[in-house]
């Protein structure tokens, strides 16, 4: 019935950029069944554990549906589906890249992260290796990844709201950052859970619903969609290379999407969520199923998008395309289900924001607190009282950052962040688990050398350079750095490690592996 009512509807003029009652009005009922949620939240939050990994009590099933929240941005589904619609075929390198990296999780780092961490990756990586140099060298890591990703979020929540809702940019920011600390500062990880299920379920819904509604025009058929782009638009948009020539940058980029995301601090954050290993593993199958899912309806979106409102009608709203699933909507469903989507996408960006400064917040309380300044003696109340202190200093700094950088062309810092998560924290993880000799100055080594190429790198590439300064050449070709900087970040941990051996390290190993795949002594 709510479908034949959509497919009757008559959008007529896009009414994007003017406030739209359904899509302010949805997105506050949001905010106050989440903020409900934060105070039931707040009620079962009193221990470490509870703060940091919600007792460890979610559900396999549970956390899946929290990691596909957490992972599912709105520069997923708003960008992608633009990228298709104005690029074509080569928009599908960031659907695919996002997604293969979750059979490595699953295989590679689930059950080591949740066997041997209690709160953060740098429990991994610092389990057998010196606690003080690990833990700073990680938390800065983490801390970069955290900050280029909350930025290109906060501003993203600016523009979006003010394209929506026809409100001021200033006032999103402000509305997001004040939020999203409610929910980590009173509600931890629990109400972050909750709230990252809920903005998944709604997300995978209206995605569904408006592939359902855009597939109706042409008989349900994908390939009357992809027949009548090719008409209109050509046999190249089906095909690759349109977008992305060049091989190595294909495969850097590649490399980033899909090792980044088994370095994202706040997706790695979740395994501790979950009772034991098996639950961690069955967490990421169900999020794998649920994100393949999702960019499958992205692709469509993306397509259907280039086939009923036109390259011309997206890109004079917006260059990159962004709008494009939000003029789908309208174009399909009418001024409601554009108020829907609208609101949906803006809660995206709330629960993301909320996962990335709780992870923040437990770097700087766990690690870099407890660990650096107490030597690693704490008392609880001590440490969660430095991560709710943490958490409104972050909340802070986001609303600040998405201030300073309004106006300014991000999506290089999306691009940065997942270069940083692959190129600093994914090698010292990785090695850590699976390499006997690997030491504490060649994890070092490994996380700075990765962090700062990445960040140079990006500077020095066509995607600042050229894009955004406005030179005619750049200094580094590539425009995402990971193929080197990763590169790097591998051949330094490994030769400082074979260079300089800690004997130390290396005999823990075997008992590092008993906890590693039996579990025996985790937390």
């Amino acid at each position: 019935m709510f479908l034949a009512l959509l497919l009757q509807a008559s959008p007529g003029a896009s009414t994007l950029g003017t406030a739209n009652p359904v899509s302010i009005g949805m997105f506050f009922l949001f905010v106050a069944v989440t903020l409900y949620i934060t105070y039931w939240a707040a009620k079962k939050t009193k221990t470490g554990s509870e703060f940091y990994a919600a007792g460890r009590s979610i559900s396999g099933f549970q956390n899946g549906l929290a990691l596909a929240g957490d992972y599912m941005s709105a520069a997923s589904f708003l960008g992608i589906a633009g990228m298709v619609a104005t690029k074509g075929y080569d928009g599908l390198i960031y659907s695919i890249g996002f997604l293969v990296g979750w059979p490595l999780i699953m295989f590679l780092i689930a059950e080591p992260l949740r066997n041997l961490g209690k709160y953060t990756f740098a429990d991994v990586v610092a389990f057998r290796l010196r606690q003080r140099p690990i833990r700073i060298v990680s938390s800065v890591g983490s801390l970069m990844t955290i900050a280029f990703y909350l930025i290109a979020q906060m501003v993203g929540a600016g523009g979006l709201i003010k394209t929506l809702f026809g409100l001021e940019y200033e006032l999103a920011v402000l509305v997001v950052g004040c939020v999203m600390t409610l929910y980590v500062l009173f509600g931890g990880m629990i109400a972050t859970t909750w709230v990252q299920i809920i903005k998944a379920v709604l997300l995978l819904s209206g995605a569904t619903v408006l592939v359902l509604l855009s597939l109706a025009k042409f008989g349900f058929s994908p390939g009357n969609l992809l027949e009548s782009v090719s008409t209109n638009y050509g046999q190249e948009m089906l095909a690759p290379g349109g977008y992305i020539s060049n091989p190595f940058d294909a495969l850097s980029l590649g490399l980033a999407l899909m090792l980044g995301t088994a370095g994202l601090p706040h997706i790695l954050m979740r395994f501790y969520t979950v009772p034991d290993a098996k639950a961690a593993r069955k967490s990421v199958f169900v999020a794998t199923g649920f994100i393949g899912y999702f960019y499958l309806l992205t692709f469509l979106i993306g397509f259907s998008a280039m086939a009923l409102v036109g390259k011309p009608a997206i890109e004079s709203l917006d260059k990159g395309g962004n709008m494009a699933a939000l003029l789908l909507a309208e174009q399909t469903g009418g001024t409601a289900f554009l108020g829907f989507i609208a609101a949906v996408a803006f809660a995206t960006i709330l629960a993301v924001v909320a996962g990335l400064t709780l992870s923040g917040a437990s770097s700087i309380s766990h690690d870099l607190y407890v660990h650096v300044f107490k030597n690693g003696v704490s008392d609880e109340k001590g440490e969660i009282k430095v991560a709710k202190r943490a958490t409104i200093a972050l909340g802070i700094l986001s609303i600040l950052l998405g201030l300073v950088f309004k106006g300014q062309n991000v999506a290089f810092m999306v691009g940065l962040a997942f270069s940083i998560a692959a190129s600093a924290n994914f090698p010292a993880l990785l090695m850590s688990i699976i390499w006997k000799r690997f030491t504490t100055k060649g994890a070092v080594w490994s996380i700075a050398t990765g962090a700062l190429l990445s960040l140079v790198l990006i500077v020095l590439s066509p995607t600042i350079m050229v894009d955004i300064m406005g030179y005619e050449e750049a200094i580094f070709p590539l425009k995402n750095p990971a193929l080197v900087s990763m590169s790097g970040a591998f051949l330094m941990g490994i030769l400082v490690s074979l260079l300089q051996p800690e004997h130390e390290a290396a005999a823990k190993f075997e008992s590092e592996k008993l906890r590693t795949y039996l579990g025996v002594g985790a937390e």
